[in-house]
């Protein structure tokens, strides 16, 4: 039977009287306590390691905090209006967030997306009612990032080309957001950030905000060991295209993962700490680990993207 005294999620409204959605649950994520996990890996008993987890956003990963943030003052500034539809280039989770958007919101989204990257996420991307473009499986997301270029040049009345790589609104979103959220999680206790790079507006945004709170904040800045190493939402910069968004001032060291090692990560996150994620969260705990592991006190904050139900189908979990 059921319970009448309940306000449907339909009539759910904000303090504006404006009716909520899904895409009020975006943020506020939480900090899990990694620390036993990094003793295990050779952490010292002095180093706390904690990382947030992102798959608890509406589709499922980080990207849901930039998709909102670039779609919102699009509508705002007019940018995005009727008719219209939103375009953009994307490994994976930044697309499904779009589609979700779009979906909720009423807008049409085009995704431009290696041919390459798992079936889930197309499954996921095409759920939300999106249209899948696919782009040249050996180019990787320099190749989708170009092709979306050449759609939007051929027909620029038709598409708010979003750009995450170069809109500051991506960044804007974890200094707004998950950067408040690390600092007053940790109580202000952090002492190393590490974040991949990949569009970059995570760390950005992330770690302007923490540097800001305290200047001796370290910034950890993880990417791939070279060109060949994939590992899926991470960009290698030395041979990739530059996101405008990128602030290289940020970063106070540079680590690189191998592929090999961001999948070992992954599977020993699931099975000897119940965490089931993606690979570039495995990379991003492998890299703070590595950071753990060279402290003898400090607190390491680190982020989780998403989980792993995109990635069964390459086999990391058989």
């Amino acid at each position: 039977m059921i319970d009448q005294t309940l306000t449907p999620i339909s009539e759910q409204r904000r303090a504006d009287g404006s009716v909520m959605s899904v895409l009020d649950d975006v943020g506020n994520t939480p900090l899990l306590n990694l620390t036993e996990f990094a003793r295990h890996c050779g952490g010292q008993d002095g180093v706390q390691m904690y990382a947030k987890a992102e798959w608890a956003n509406p589709g499922g990963s980080v990207k849901a905090r930039a998709a909102l943030k670039i779609v919102q003052e699009a509508m705002t500034a007019g940018k995005l209006g009727a008719g219209q539809t939103l375009i953009d280039s994307s490994s994976g989770n930044t697309a499904i967030a779009y589609a979700l958007m779009g979906a909720v919101k009423r807008f049409a989204v085009h995704l431009v997306m290696p041919t390459n990257v798992s079936r889930e996420r197309k499954a996921l991307v095409k759920a939300y009612g999106a249209t899948l473009i696919e782009s040249d499986p050996l180019e990787g997301s320099d190749g989708a990032i170009r092709l979306v270029r050449e759609i939007v040049a051929a027909d620029p009345q038709r598409y708010f080309y979003a750009d995450q790589y170069n809109n500051d609104a991506n960044w804007r979103a974890h200094y707004e957001g998950t950067g408040p959220e690390i600092w007053r999680q940790s109580q202000g206790r952090v002492t190393h950030f590490v974040a991949g790079l990949g569009t970059t507006g995570t760390f950005v945004g992330a770690g302007r905000y923490l540097r800001e709170q305290n200047p001796a904040v370290q910034l950890v800045a993880m990417q791939p060991e070279d060109e060949l190493s994939v590992i899926e939402g991470l960009k290698y910069l030395q041979t990739a295209i530059i996101p405008g968004i990128y602030d290289p001032s940020l970063v106070d060291r540079h680590l690189t993962i191998s592929a090999e090692t961001a999948w070992e990560a992954t599977q020993e996150l699931a099975s000897k700490a119940g965490l089931f994620v993606g690979i570039s969260s495995g990379a991003a705990v492998a890299a703070a680990v590595q950071v753990a592991k060279e402290l003898s006190t400090g607190v390491v904050v680190t982020l989780l993207p998403d989980d792993g139900s995109k990635y069964v189908s390459l086999g990391i979990f058989d």
